[in-house]
């Protein structure tokens, strides 16, 4: 099994800057890659940005066009911990904020391992 913890989520002003984490604990040689994804009230679930975590393309990084330029994911293999890094913050960037470890086998069944997410609100 895989848990997922996340943790960094808070209240801050617009233009100011927030790091995310997210602790992947259990049965992680199994996990190919993880994402941070968000959902603001009355909105669909969107992908924030990702990170392949095994295999040839590890360290490869994808962002969605909202955040690029701003936020940052990255990994740290010693704690088991990917972070994402939020500069320039928007009252836009305000939502629930959820870390996934995705696991996918040789056949390709895929299993998603979700956090309970961590608010983060951007207000003046």
């Amino acid at each position: 099994q895989v848990q997922v913890v996340e943790s960094g989520g808070g209240l801050v002003q617009p233009g100011t800057s927030l790091r995310l984490s997210c602790v992947v604990s259990g049965s992680i040689l199994s996990i190919n890659s993880v994402g941070w994804y968000r959902q603001a009230p009355g909105k669909q679930r969107e992908l924030v940005a990702d990170i392949i975590t095994s295999g040839s393309t590890s360290g490869s990084t994808n962002y969605a066009a909202s955040v690029k330029g701003r936020f940052t994911i990255s990994r740290d293999n010693a704690d088991n911990t990917v972070y994402l890094q939020m500069n320039s913050l928007k009252p836009e960037d305000t939502a629930v904020y959820y870390c996934n470890a995705v696991a996918v086998s040789s056949s390709g069944r895929r299993w998603d391992y979700w956090g309970r997410g961590t608010q983060v609100t951007v207000s003046s």
